[in-house]
C-alpha cells in the first residue's frame, strides 16, 4: 500500500481535540489543550508526572468526561464519549501495564469479548484461528493462535495488544510508555511495525518518557506542562536540549547536577567474581565519594553483577573485600546490615511493596528505627518517614499513602529513601531513572549526587541511557556476555565509545 504522504496526514485529520479543560477538587488537570493528529501520523506526546498525559487520554478513550472542549474523529464530532463508544470509532488505547488473560490463548485474548459464534451460538474456533492469522500477517508477526499468552515474551504480547486494536479496525492507536516493558531490538521490531501500519493509514499517539524514541518514531511532537499544552513542533525542526527545555522550563546542561567529586578509599573490592554461564573474572573497584556507572547491552550481566555484589545469587569470587576486610555477603540481610543496599530494577515488582503505604515502603529495611518495645511505634514512624519525604521532595498526600498511588518519579524517591533510611554507605542502584519523567529524573541525580559528595557514600548506577551515565559518573565500567569490556574514567568516555565496547566482543574484552 502507498505510504500516507505528509500533506495528506494534514489535510485528513483523523483526531482533533480541542479546548480540553479538566478539573479534580483544587487541581486543574488540564487547561484549553489542543491536540490533531492526521492520518497515518505518528504524534508525539511528551511531559513530565503530573503534565496531565495521563488525564487527555482518559478523556480520549472516554474513561474520564472533560469539563470543557470537543473530540472530533474522523471529522465526526463525539458529544459524550465513553469507552464503547471511541472503540466502535477506531480509538484503541494500549496501556503500559496490558489487560490482557494471562492463561487464555492468543485467539482468545484477541478477541476477548467478541469470539465469533455460528448459527448455533457455539464459538466458531475455525474462524477465530482465521482472523487471528490474518491480523497477525498484517503485523508481520508469526505466533500460534492456539498458544496460551503467558507462553509468550513480553515484547509478543505487546504485538498481540496491537492486534488487537487493528481487530477492531482501529485508526489511531495510543501507545502508553511501551519500552517500560520492551527492550531495546524489541523496540525497534514495534518500531517497525508502527511505521508499516502508518503507511497503510493508522495513526498513533506516543507517549514516552525516553525522547530518543520519540526522534526515532514521531512526525511530530506535543508537549504538556502543568496541564497546559506548551506547543506542537515537527521532530525534525527540535533537538532534545530543546524538547526538554519545553517540557520541564530549563536547559539540558540544568539535568544533570554541579559536582563538587572527592574520591576516597576503596570500601568494596573483588577479583575473580564468577557465577557460571553469567559472570566471568571480575574485578571491581568501589570507592567511597563517587559514582560508579555500568553499562551494556541487555543481557550483559550488569544486573547479575548487582546481585551477586549483595549475595542475591549464588557466585564464588577468589577475594572479596568490604572497607579492607575479607567479607562474603551470605545473603541481601547481611548485605544491607553491612551497609550495602540494593535498589531493583524492576520498581513495581521487586523494588515497592505496592498495596502497602509509603511509611511502610521507607522503614521496612530498617524496623529498628521506629521500634519501640518491640513493636511499631506510629510516631517514630511518622517523623522519620516525614524527614525524609521532605529531604527527598517526595509528592505524596501523606505517609500512609498507598505507594501505588504515587507516580514513577515519587515511588523510585521512595525506594531511595528506603536506601537512606537503612544507613547505607554502599548504594547499587539498577535503572534509577526508568520509566521517570525528566524533572524527576533530575531531582534523583541530584540526589544521588549529594548521596556521594555530601555523604562520602559510594554509589554503583547500572543504566541503559549513556547520557545519563555520562552526565553523572565518575568512572565507566562497560559490560559484555558477562565480562568487563572496558574501564574509562568519565573524562575519557563518549557514547561511540562506550557503544564500541559494549558490542566490541571478547576483542574489547581483553583490550581493556
Amino acid at each position: 500500500m502507498a505510504d500516507i504522504g505528509p500533506e495528506a496526514k494534514a489535510m485528513a485529520p483523523i483526531l482533533e481535540m480541542r479546548g480540553i479543560g479538566k478539573r479534580f477538587p483544587g487541581v486543574v488537570a488540564l487547561q484549553n489543550v489542543d491536540i490533531t493528529v492526521g492520518q497515518g501520523e505518528v504524534l508525539g506526546l511528551v511531559g513530565e508526572n503530573g503534565a496531565g498525559k495521563s488525564t487527555l487520554m482518559k478523556i480520549l478513550s472516554g474513561a474520564y468526561h472533560a469539563d470543557s472542549g470537543e473530540i472530533c474523529v474522523a471529522g465526526e464530532r463525539v458529544v459524550r464519549p465513553t469507552p464503547q463508544r471511541m472503540l466502535e470509532l477506531g480509538v484503541s488505547v494500549i496501556y503500559q501495564e496490558m489487560m490482557q488473560a494471562p492463561h487464555l490463548t492468543v485467539a482468545e485474548n484477541l478477541f476477548l469479548g467478541r469470539l465469533p459464534r455460528r448459527h448455533s451460538g457455539l464459538v466458531d474456533w475455525r474462524a477465530a484461528r482465521r482472523g487471528c492469522l490474518e491480523v497477525m500477517a498484517r503485523l508481520g508477526f508469526n505466533v500460534d493462535p492456539l498458544a496460551r499468552l503467558d507462553t509468550l515474551s513480553v515484547a509478543q504480547r505487546q504485538m498481540v495488544e496491537i492486534a488487537r486494536a487493528l481487530s477492531r479496525n482501529a485508526r489511531l492507536v495510543i501507545l502508553d510508555e511501551p519500552s517500560a516493558v520492551l527492550g531495546g531490538a524489541e523496540l525497534e521490531k514495534l518500531f517497525a511495525v508502527v511505521r508499516r501500519l502508518a503507511g497503510e493509514g493508522v495513526s498513533f499517539i506516543y507517549i514516552s518518557h525516553r525522547l530518543q524514541e520519540v526522534f526515532a518514531i514521531c512526525d511530530r511532537v506535543t508537549v504538556l506542562r502543568d496541564g497546559v499544552e506548551i506547543g506542537t513542533r515537527e521532530v525534525s525542526t527540535v533537538d532534545p536540549p530543546g524538547l526538554i527545555s519545553m517540557m520541564v522550563g530549563r536547559r539540558l546542561s540544568d539535568i544533570y547536577p554541579q559536582r563538587v567529586r572527592c574520591t576516597g578509599d576503596e570500601v568494596l573490592s573483588v577479583r575473580g567474581l564468577r557465577r557460571r554461564g553469567v559472570l566471568h573474572d571480575i574485578d571491581l573497584t568501589i570507592r567511597a565519594g563517587e559514582i560508579l556507572g555500568i553499562c551494556g547491552m541487555a543481557g550483559s550481566g550488569r544486573t547479575e553483577l548487582l546481585r551477586a555484589l549483595i549475595g542475591a545469587d549464588a557466585a564464588t569470587c577468589e577475594a572479596y573485600v568490604l572497607r579492607g576486610r575479607p567479607w562474603k555477603p551470605p545473603g541481601p540481610r547481611a548485605a544491607i546490615a553491612a551497609g550495602i543496599v540494593l535498589l531493583p530494577e524492576d520498581r513495581k515488582t521487586e523494588g515497592c511493596f505496592l498495596p502497602q503505604s509509603l511509611a511502610f515502603n521507607v522503614t521496612i529495611a530498617r524496623l529498628d528505627a521506629v521500634r519501640r518495645r518491640g513493636f511499631i511505634s506510629e510516631h517514630r514512624e511518622h517523623d522519620v518517614v516525614t524527614g525524609l519525604v521532605r529531604q527527598l521532595g517526595i509528592r505524596a498526600p501523606g505517609v500512609q499513602a498507598p505507594i501505588r498511588e504515587l507516580s514513577g518519579g515519587n515511588q523510585q524517591k521512595c525506594v531511595l529513601a528506603r536506601g537512606l533510611n537503612a544507613n547505607c554507605s554502599i548504594l547499587l542502584i539498577d535503572e534509577p531513572t526508568r520509566g521517570v519523567d525528566v524533572g524527576a529524573k533530575g531531582e534523583i541525580y541530584l540526589l544521588l549526587a549529594k548521596l556521594a559528595d555530601e555523604k562520602g557514600a559510594a554509589v554503583v548506577i547500572v543504566s541503559s541511557e549513556l547520557p545519563e551515565v555520562l552526565g553523572l559518573c565518575d568512572r565507566i565500567v562497560v559490560m559484555n556476555s558477562g565480562r568487563i569490556a572496558g574501564r574509562f574514567e568519565r573524562t575519557q568516555a563518549t557514547e561511540e565509545i562506550l557503544l564500541q565496547a559494549a558490542v566490541g566482543g571478547a576483542q574489547a574484552a581483553r583490550a581493556a
